[in-house]
């Protein structure tokens, strides 16, 4: 046999047994006679002694690390005082009988014993399948394998058909770019990647499926960042018969099958807040709210001040705890920051030991104003206070960008802190023509207590009308988004026409959904989120990439394929293609 056990399985209870192993070598302690090696394979790590003498198989002092070696030797007890507590082998070694050199292999280009945050993560992408050796990344992507199976489990549990849906695809663009693919059989024609399963699971319930899931791989051509690559993996799921309260109650069974998993605890129950209230209160529509500092209204503390600055819409401010010692470089950066978030300016106070606030602006407020904003806020003697006036949406977002900065925890840090965000505006903005853009994707049901306002709305008025749309929030991450379908042709049309797009578009973009609703659609909901997301929370990483097998970099090059290349010529030819010459 090439193996009788993993090397991560062996417990002082096989002391005495004879076992044959294979994997790595870790790392060689070469004492000029008995020669220790870490033996590493995907189960963990074990000691491996061999004494020269008594293997004639491969001259051991030549082996190096990353070599691949089988070992066939007896299992016994470390001596007292060189038991690793450390490990879960740490109590055993193996005493070699025979070593065999499986391969051999050149000494790796950075080293794999340890987590390697100093490696330069191009250089790590490069030789992914090195990288992948590293304890971290093995046990992240045995993370991933587990919540993938438990979110199936869950689905199929509660009823959940899985469905794969086509990857080549007509071009619908659903607010990101597509990735297209050229077509060879119709040249000048190109199929898109699916930037998500949308139209094909609202078919699916228009074809009676009722309940449909996937886990589904998805693309977007949109810049790249910690959470967000070219291709990720995405929950899918569409119920029919439902809405919002019962696509909640499903995700959550799932998601908290996920975490359950890997933590052993199920996620508590969830709360839920309002979008308008996220705003409020932290500046977010994903607020993480394992810390404090929310956003406090200072209108009524400086309601008949003189000061001009605080005329305005909105006056807000934050509290940082024990950061009245930021030094003037710090605090001049912060405002640096605020203007460069869009607001006019940033006011900066500290909480003097008597109470009294140090602020360039302290003169123009009376002691009363001071008290005021100093007791609304909760601050006490060693915080600094950080206020914006203006309009109200980019007072919000300015301190809570600023709330993140200064605030934020790792998110390893404070648990998993879940929280559903519903009630989001149907529309987040307006176009230069004055027409609104919508904050989802356009087939996103208006929430029934605003359907009035869409015949009587107009300009700014549009940005107030709510939707049946919900996300689910984890440590500040959006985790993903969902919402009730429209399934009344009547409606869907109306919000086109909202939108400028005329039944003509409507139906160049979106006639296969349109024309299936003519027969028969029910009432659906759905909703998805990124697995990627999920698996890196658990994993206690700050990036997704440290939890994808093969990830693009923040450039979106892959430096281990050297992707995106050139085609040849014959290719762009078989595709009639042309490509103008690099510059």
């Amino acid at each position: 046999m090439m193996r009788t056990h993993e090397v991560g399985t062996l417990r002082p209870e096989h002391a005495g047994h004879e076992v044959t192993v294979a994997g790595w070598v870790a790392s060689r302690r070469d004492h000029g006679g008995v020669v220790f090696f870490d033996l590493r394979d995907a189960s963990g790590l074990l000691q491996v002694v061999v004494d020269p003498e008594q293997i004639t198989d491969d001259d051991v002092h030549h082996i190096g690390r990353e070599w691949v070696i089988q070992i066939v030797g007896e299992v016994r007890p470390r001596r007292e005082g060189t038991v690793n507590a450390d490990l879960p082998t740490g109590g055993v070694e193996v005493g070699a009988r025979s070593l065999t050199v499986l391969n051999r292999a050149e000494p790796p280009p950075f080293p794999l014993s340890d987590r390697g945050d100093d490696v330069d993560e191009v250089l790590r992408l490069k030789h992914r399948y090195l990288d992948l050796r590293r304890n971290s990344m093995q046990r992240n992507l045995r993370i991933r394998s587990r919540v993938n199976a438990a979110l199936r489990t869950s689905m199929n549990e509660q009823d959940f058909v899985e469905v794969e849906t086509p990857m080549l695809i007509a071009s619908t663009p659903e607010g990101a770019r597509d990735f297209v693919v050229p077509s060879r059989f119709s040249p000048g024609e190109f199929y898109a990647l699916p930037q998500s399963p949308q139209l094909f699971k609202q078919l699916l319930m228009v074809g009676g499926l009722d309940r449909y899931f996937q886990i589904a791989r998805c693309l977007r051509d949109e810049d790249l960042r910690g959470n967000r690559q070219f291709e990720f993996m995405q929950y899918d799921m569409e119920m029919s018969f439902a809405g919002q309260a019962d696509v909640m109650a499903v995700v959550t069974t799932a998601v908290s099958a996920a975490v359950e998993v890997i933590t052993g605890e199920p996620l508590a129950f969830i709360p839920t807040m309002t979008w308008a209230e996220a705003m409020e209160r932290f500046g977010s529509d994903k607020p993480d709210v394992r810390f404090g500092m929310e956003l406090t209204d200072l209108g009524d503390a400086v309601a008949g001040t003189e000061f001009k600055a605080f005329h305005a819409d909105a006056v807000k401010g934050i509290c940082v705890p024990g950061r009245g010692d930021a030094s003037r470089s710090v605090l001049d950066g912060l405002v640096d920051r605020a203007k460069a978030l869009g607001a006019a300016g940033l006011v900066w106070m500290r909480v003097m030991a008597e109470g009294s606030l140090e602020s360039p602006v302290a003169k123009f407020l009376t002691a009363e104003e001071q008290a005021a904003i100093v007791g609304a806020l909760g601050a006490a003697p060693g915080d600094l206070v950080l206020i914006v006036a203006g309009a109200r949406r980019r007072t919000n977002d300015v301190l809570g960008a600023l709330r993140l900065d200064l605030g934020r925890p790792p998110v390893a840090e404070g648990g998993l802190v879940p929280l559903w965000i519903v009630d989001f505006p149907l529309f987040e903005a307006l176009g230069d023509d004055g027409q609104p853009i919508p904050a989802h994707h356009p087939f996103t049901q208006p929430h029934p207590e605003d359907l009035a306002l869409l015949d009587t709305a107009s300009g700014e008025e549009f940005l107030d009308i709510r939707s049946q749309a919900y996300d689910l929030v984890i440590n500040g991450w959006e985790l993903g988004s969902g919402s009730v379908r429209i399934h009344d042709p009547g409606m869907q049309q109306r919000i086109f026409s909202l939108l400028g797009i005329d039944e003509t578009e409507a139906q160049a973009r979106f006639g296969f959904l349109l024309d299936a609703f003519r027969y028969g659609a029910p009432p659906h909901a759905g909703f998805a989120f990124g697995v990627d997301r999920l698996v890196a929370l658990l994993a206690g990483e700050e990036s997704i990439r440290e939890v994808i097998a093969f990830p693009k970099t923040q450039s979106g090059a892959d430096p281990l394929t050297g992707a995106p290349n050139r085609l040849d010529a014959s290719q762009l030819r078989e595709l009639g293609i042309t490509v103008p010459p690099r510059k």
